[in-house]
């Protein structure tokens, strides 16, 4: 299985644009991580296709197509694993200030600011906003500058009106950092994703960010509101969801291959991270996943 690392993630508008809007009709082998996070809001719309959404401590399965917003520091992975005839998966990454510091400070656009706030634990909507907006979405690589803005606001407008749409990280987290500590933060999660598999004591992860252990978990936890033996049992858990859904290996060889050594701990912590049991989780994956 290929090993794909969560990191920081840097996003480059085109010259002269405000907006990074991209296009994928096949699925794109990239260097991508598999659970990464930039502090770029993701608004995300796949047509026809089938994937995983992987989204803080939030994880699914979905078949034919989805409608995403992501917040700004949310982790996530990629969504399209496959597409089916005339598939596509548009993506519009931007910032929360992408029209200046105080544009949506205003009170016409308070409607929006509450979306964005909203959409730090991950929004996916309903059919009914789907159909309208998500052709809206694939048109905006139609449009220039000017003209790409205007219909984007018009897509938040549609967006920020909906009442269509479930919270998804209702209890995950968000990586709320100052600019300069995106590095900081990068080198822990790169960290965590080679040595989750061993203990990673706290003096370690400290010591690779030029910290103290008490500074570092006062550091953590407010950047993550989680501890960071919290952080690395979920990061172990993604990883075994992953294993159960796509790996016929025992359940008891993926709890070590997660991490975990200790079967009875990882079953605790695996039911109380998704609400399901192990075997639970793999049996229904089994019922939703349609094999290529």
């Amino acid at each position: 299985m290929k090993n794909k690392k969560p990191a920081f993630e840097k996003i480059s508008p085109e010259f002269g644009s405000s907006l990074h809007v991209k296009k994928h009709n096949e699925v794109v082998e990239n260097n991508l991580p598999f659970w990464h996070f930039h502090p770029e809001l993701e608004l995300v719309y796949v047509n026809k296709a089938k994937g995983k959404r992987h989204i803080g401590s939030h994880l699914s399965y979905f078949n034919n197509s989805q409608l995403l917003l992501i917040g700004a520091g949310l982790p996530h992975s990629g969504f399209a694993d496959r597409f089916t005839t005339n598939g596509s998966e548009t993506i519009v990454q931007f910032k929360e200030d992408f029209l200046g510091e105080d544009f949506f400070n205003i009170p016409e656009m308070s409607s929006v600011k509450k979306l964005f706030e909203k959409a730090k634990k991950g929004l996916v909507f309903g059919i009914e906003t789907k159909l309208v907006v998500g052709p809206k979405i694939e048109t905006l690589l139609n449009y220039d500058r000017i003209e790409q803005i205007i219909r984007f606001l018009e897509i938040l407008k549609d967006l920020a009106e909906s009442k269509n749409y479930t919270i998804l990280n209702v209890d995950g987290f968000a990586f709320e950092v100052e600019p300069q500590d995106n590095r900081k933060i990068d080198i822990i999660f790169g960290h965590v994703s080679k040595n989750f598999k061993e203990t990673i004591p706290l003096d370690e992860i400290a010591e690779k960010v030029s910290m103290t252990v008490p500074a570092f978990c006062r550091y953590f936890k407010k950047a993550t509101g989680k501890t960071f033996t919290q952080f690395v049992n979920e990061f172990r858990i993604v990883h075994a969801t992953k294993l159960l859904a796509e790996n016929p290996t025992s359940i008891t060889d993926i709890c070590f291959e997660s991490g975990f050594n200790n079967f009875s701990h990882f079953n605790k912590l695996f039911k109380k991270f998704t609400g399901k049991s192990p075997l639970k989780y793999r049996n229904e994956m089994k019922q939703l996943i349609v094999q290529k």
